[in-house]
C-alpha cells in the first residue's frame, strides 16, 4: 500500500491524501461505508458506485467468520469475489463486537473466548488466528485484534488493557508477516492505538504502534460514550506521536461533525453505522441540518430531501413522500433515507478534501459545524 499526501491546509492539521492499493485509489479524507456482513444495509453494490461513490467499504471478521463462515468464503475466493466487489475493502478484527459480548466471553493471554450471538457456539479469536481469517477474507486493509475498553473504565484497567493489546499486537504481527495473501492481491496491516481517555496511555499506545513503522495506523476506544471534548483531545494527543506520512484511521467515528472536528486534527479514513442506521429509522443528514422525516412537519412538504439541487441526493423523492414511506413501514423508505445519509457522508469529505486542497478548510468547516448541528 502506498500513501502520498497531496495538501495540508496551513490553519489546521487538516490534509489531503491518496492512498494506493491493489483495487484501486482511495482519495482522503474518505468516509468507509459499513457491509458488517458484507452488505452495506438497504444499499446495492451498484449504487454504491454510483450515488454514494464509494471508494472503499468496510467488513466485519467477527460477523463474516459466523456467517457465511471461512469455508463458504475460501470457496467464493475472497470476500471481494463473494460480494462483486471490485474495489478496496477493510476489515476491522472483530475485537469490538467480542467485547461488547460482556456476559459471553473471557479474556486470556492468549485470546478471548466467546460464545456466537446466533447460536451460542463457543469460539476463540486469538492475535494469529485474526490475522488467519482476515487472510482468507482477503480484505485490502485488515486491522489488529485489540481490547475495546469501555467507557467509563479506571486508570489501571484501561492500563492492563492497552498492555494487553500491545502483547497481542507483537503476535498479530508475526503472523502476518510469516505468512501470505492467498488471493493475489496485497494486504496490509494496521496496528491499533487504544488508552482509553488518559493522555499519558494514549501517548505510550501511540509511541509502541508507530514503533512498529507499519503502512497506516487505527486509533480506536473512542466515540464509546466519553464526552465529545475528551474525544477531540485524545486524537490531538495521539497524531502529536504517529508518523505523518501514513494514514490515520479513526475507528468507528461518527456524527458529520465529529468528522469534521477529526479531519481538522489529522484524521484521514472514517467509518460507522449512523448513516444507514439513522437512516432506516427516519434520520437524514443534510447541508442546512438534521431532518426527523416522521415530524409530522414533513406531511405535506413536497420539496426535495436536500434543497439547492445538491448533486450527492436523488431528487426524485420529496420529504413527503419519504415520511410516507418511512412511517408506513416501507422498505423503500429506509433504502431511500440510507441511500441519501452515506451519499452525504461521501460528499462531505470529498468536499473537505477540496478546501483543504484550495486553503479554505478551516473557514469551512467552522460554518458546516455550526450548520450540520441544527434540528431542522
Amino acid at each position: 500500500m502506498k500513501f502520498e499526501i497531496f495538501a495540508k491546509e496551513p490553519k489546521t492539521k487538516a490534509r489531503a491524501g491518496e492512498i494506493t492499493t491493489d483495487h484501486g485509489k482511495i482519495q482522503t479524507p474518505i468516509f468507509m461505508p459499513v457491509g458488517t456482513v458484507g452488505s452495506v444495509k438497504g444499499v446495492n453494490q451498484k449504487d454504491l458506485i454510483e450515488d454514494v461513490r464509494a471508494q472503499i467499504i468496510l467488513g466485519n471478521t467477527y460477523h463474516l467468520y459466523l456467517r457465511p463462515g471461512m469455508e463458504t468464503m475460501k470457496m467464493a475466493g475472497g470476500l471481494h469475489q463473494f460480494i462483486s466487489w471490485e474495489r478496496p475493502i477493510l476489515t476491522d478484527s472483530g475485537g469490538y463486537q467480542v467485547f461488547s459480548l460482556a456476559e459471553n466471553r473471557k479474556l486470556k493471554e492468549e485470546g478471548a473466548h466467546f460464545r456466537s450471538h446466533i447460536d451460542g457456539s463457543k469460539h476463540i479469536f486469538t492475535p494469529e488466528n485474526i490475522v488467519d481469517i482476515q487472510r482468507i477474507i482477503g480484505a485490502d486493509i485488515i486491522m489488529a485484534f485489540d481490547e475495546c475498553t469501555p467507557y467509563p473504565c479506571d486508570y489501571d484497567y484501561a492500563k492492563k488493557s492497552m498492555q494487553l493489546t500491545h502483547r497481542w499486537l507483537e503476535r498479530g504481527l508475526k503472523r502476518f508477516d510469516e505468512t501470505k495473501p492467498l488471493y493475489g492481491h496485497n494486504q496490509t496491516f494496521f496496528p491499533i492505538v487504544q488508552g482509553s481517555v488518559f493522555k499519558d496511555l494514549r501517548i505510550e499506545s501511540a509511541k509502541t504502534i508507530a514503533s512498529q513503522e507499519r503502512d497506516g495506523y487505527a486509533i480506536g476506544g473512542l466515540s464509546v460514550g466519553e464526552p465529545v471534548e475528551d474525544m477531540y483531545d485524545m486524537i490531538e494527543v495521539v497524531n502529536e506521536v504517529l508518523p505523518e506520512d501514513k494514514p490515520r484511521y479513526l475507528m468507528g467515528v461518527g456524527t458529520p461533525v465529529n468528522i469534521l472536528e477529526a479531519i481538522s486534527r489529522g484524521i484521514d479514513m472514517f467509518d460507522c453505522v449512523m448513516p444507514t442506521r439513522n437512516g432506516r429509522n427516519g434520520m437524514l443528514f443534510t447541508k442546512e441540518g438534521i431532518i426527523n422525516i416522521k415530524n409530522v412537519k414533513w406531511k405535506n412538504d413536497f420539496s426535495a430531501i436536500e434543497e439547492n439541487g445538491a448533486s450527492f441526493v436523488d431528487t426524485k423523492f420529496s420529504k413527503a413522500y419519504l415520511r410516507h414511506l418511512v412511517i408506513s413501514g416501507e422498505m423503500l423508505g429506509a433504502q431511500i433515507a440510507s441511500l441519501h445519509n452515506l451519499s452525504f457522508y461521501l460528499w462531505l469529505v470529498n468536499e473537505a478534501r477540496q478546501k483543504i486542497v484550495e486553503g479554505t478548510f478551516h473557514s469551512w468547516k467552522n460554518e458546516m459545524v455550526q450548520k450540520l448541528s441544527v434540528r431542522l
